[in-house]
């Protein structure tokens, strides 16, 4: 824990450096500056701007991929996000320039350099973390069937580190079943395999059925967990580790924890709605010339209609029609007309019109007329067709939990999942829902929309 801070520390510090170095040549390179004339009050303003740009993609996080073509996708959005941003509040509130803000150009121009700079020592960070987490393995502490779940949970959520397994339910290593075929120890082995260690240890999982522990080992992970390695039930690893709520933990009681502020708290929702009004209105008038090329794009290919409208299920289960441009083939062949409800790779209903618009998701845009009327929120977990709804609720128990809060145009389930065609895609991108409602806040909005920007620049809607 104590690394990860220092990790984290360090890399505030480099932005700042980085803010003071790219700031400082600039100017000068640009003559705005005399050589020797160093100044970092005004820089304090340039500085916060990128470390919350930063801040909402993970960007101070040891465990994010800072190494992927994603995460510089989402860094040089957010940098630039943080240049306009940058010059709005410099020349249009504050309207007082100092000697490095002097003109337009010097903080567009440092923006952009300290977009290659924040990213090299970033990289090389990462590097070396990942070398040190290959050292340093997760073990996980449960039966040996919840043993294989979690390896099966590490594949799909694409997590290389090593993970050794300690099976509750066995009294010797010979006792292991070796019909799971993961190589397990058992819980008499556990003290050795810490001594053996010797703290190089990331985490300690504990599955929720094993909390009957040897007095020794429990003895042992107290220890561990108040020196630095912390020790963590499933339940709360899904949330730090994936962000996401494990659905094996869903019951009727489990909206009764803490959290839940948008469901629960009327100020969060009138000041979500507020912002829904303001920033839906601006996104219509501003994205208006755009609305029309697709409209016409649409209507020319094929001199059908330009809006696909559906039933969707709404807050509190309420029916709302949703408008979307249309982005599939008028036709009556059986497939359409039973409803296939999914979107198939190489589907060959979409038009190559409406393959582009949902690559770049603006298929959705019109939605924003649905979020202006008050059926939708610019965030929040995708609005379904109605008939999918009463299957889901039918074999996924607690679905409905997912609407306490109206649905969005964009989401956590959307910006980190695939689009799904499966009920089981359906149960993981409720995992995600389920985190958003519970730990809605203002921050985790703005880095959906800093993601949902990069999937869009990007074309990987679908």
């Amino acid at each position: 824990m104590t690394d990860r801070r220092l990790i984290s520390l360090l890399l505030l510090m480099l932005d700042f450096l980085a803010v003071v170095l790219a700031f400082h040549g600039v100017a000068w390179l640009r003559g705005a500056l005399v050589l020797g004339n160093f100044s970092i009050l005004p820089l304090l303003g340039p500085f916060a701007v990128l470390v919350v740009a930063v801040y909402l993609i993970d960007g101070y996080s040891p465990r994010t991929d800072m190494l992927s073509v994603a995460y510089t996708s989402q860094h040089t959005i957010a940098l630039g996000t943080g240049m306009l941003a940058m010059l709005l509040v410099t020349f249009v509130f504050i309207k007082e320039q100092y000697s490095l803000q002097s003109s337009r150009a010097v903080i567009a121009l440092s923006y952009v350099a300290l977009i290659p700079l924040t990213l090299s020592y970033r990289r090389r960070l990462a590097l070396r973390v990942a070398g040190e987490r290959n050292r340093r393995p997760l073990i996980f502490v449960g039966s040996q069937a919840s043993c294989v779940a979690f390896k099966e949970a590490c594949e799909k959520n694409l997590t290389t580190q090593e993970v050794l397994f300690v099976a509750t339910d066995t009294t010797s290593h010979e006792s292991v079943s070796p019909l799971v075929g993961l190589e397990m120890h058992a819980v008499s082995e556990m003290l050795p395999l810490l001594e053996r260690l010797a703290g190089n240890v990331e985490a300690i999982v504990l599955h929720e059925t094993s909390r009957d522990l040897p007095f020794a080992v429990s003895e042992k992970l107290m220890e561990l967990h108040f020196s630095g390695i912390p020790t963590y039930t499933l339940e709360l690893f899904h949330e730090i580790y994936w962000r996401k709520i494990p659905l094996y933990r869903l019951s009727q009681t489990w909206l009764f924890q803490e959290g839940f502020q948008i469901a629960r708290d009327p100020v969060f929702e009138r000041l979500k709605r507020l912002s829904d009004i303001v920033l839906s209105l601006m996104g219509l008038v501003l994205a208006s010339p755009l609305l029309l090329v697709c409209a016409a794009a649409v209507w020319l290919e094929d001199r059908g209609p330009v809006f696909f409208k559906q039933m969707r299920v709404g807050k509190h289960r309420m029916l709302f029609q949703v408008h979307k441009f249309r982005t599939m083939r008028v036709l009556l062949d059986s497939r359409t007309a039973q409803g296939d409800p999914y979107t198939r790779p190489n589907d060959d209903r979409i038009t190559r019109v409406g393959r582009l618009l949902r690559a770049m998701r603006l298929d959705e845009l019109p939605q924003l007329w649905n979020v202006l009327r008050g059926d939708m929120s610019l965030i929040g977990p995708r609005a379904e067709w109605l008939k999918l709804v009463e299957r889901y609720e039918r074999e996924i128990p607690c679905y409905h939990f997912r609407h306490l809060v109206k649905p969005g145009i964009t989401g956590w389930a959307q910006v980190n999942y695939p689009y799904g065609s499966s009920l089981d895609d359906t149960l993981r991108k409720l995992e995600y829902d389920l985190y958003y409602i519970r730990y809605f806040s203002f921050v985790l909005d703005a880095s959906i929309v800093l993601k949902t920007i990069h999937i869009m620049l990007f074309g990987k809607g679908r």
